[in-house]
């Protein structure tokens, strides 16, 4: 079952990026897996916010979580590397990204139902609180959770590919082995304290304070959601991600081994 899924979202994204009406690319996929029973589940209740969801109460008898980082091609990202408002083209990448969520979560759900079991099909996004600006189901948490990847300054998940691209999530009552997770951290500044990039680029000044100015983030989601809003809802920003350390790589392994190659 496991191979098969990966085969499906491998599919789906290489089939999109084929596709003549549509403008973004993707790079491979990278696909985790989480036991639905894994304590930190519950522990997304403090960390995210109380009313965040459980596998077992979104989907009674979840076994398993199945999560997926969609990594841009590297077009996208460079094209917001300038300005201060977010590039058409990371615009227009959002908004078919969160379509092609859809199209996955689908295939995956038409698999899972061929072979007896059951899924969900849960929203790329526009799942949060718009007052507390917070979600009842965090994929990057779960993308955690499931061995993905480690989270940012930025508060942006980074995987062995980046942080540049989307994620999704599918809950399942089918048996499959978890993604093993290490603890190890792929931001430079929680490593060692150095880079910072993902502050500098910020033009909300959102970062680099405690608690994290969320409002002030979503304030320029909104008015970039209103510059691209011919193409639908694109309230995105990505500055803090496009063209720094952690755009499309892990920065931490890569640092460790230039460390070891020049002793």
């Amino acid at each position: 079952m496991r191979e098969r899924i990966v085969e499906t979202i491998e599919t789906a994204v290489e089939q999109a990026s084929r596709q003549s009406d549509m403008v973004s690319a993707w790079k491979k996929p990278l696909v985790g897996f989480a036991d639905a029973g894994d304590p930190l589940f519950g522990e997304l209740k403090t960390a995210v916010r109380p009313s965040h969801g459980l596998p077992g109460v979104l989907l009674p008898g979840a076994r398993t979580v199945i999560a997926y980082f969609l990594p841009f091609d590297p077009s996208i990202p460079r094209s917001n590397h300038r300005g201060t408002f977010s590039s058409e083209s990371w615009a227009v990448a959002y908004i078919e990204t969160n379509r092609l969520i859809t199209v996955i979560n689908e295939r995956i759900n038409e698999l899972l139902e061929h072979e007896g079991c059951r899924g969900t099909r849960l929203p790329a996004t526009h799942n949060f609180d718009e007052e507390q600006l917070m979600s009842d189901w965090s994929h990057k948490h779960v993308a955690y959770i499931a061995g993905i990847g480690s989270f940012g300054r930025h508060h942006m998940l980074i995987t062995e590919k980046g942080c540049c691209g989307r994620l999704g999530s599918v809950l399942t009552d089918a048996a499959i082995a978890p993604t093993p997770r290490t603890e190890r951290e792929r931001c430079l500044f929680k490593f060692d304290g150095s880079c910072r990039k993902c502050d500098q680029r910020c033009p909300a000044k959102a970062l680099g304070v405690d608690p994290f100015r969320r409002h002030a983030c979503y304030d320029r989601l909104l008015e970039n959601a209103r510059l691209h809003e011919r193409h639908g809802l694109a309230d995105v920003c990505g500055k803090c991600a496009a063209i720094v350390p952690c755009s499309f790589t892990d920065p931490v392994k890569r640092a460790c081994r230039k460390t070891r190659s020049n002793p």
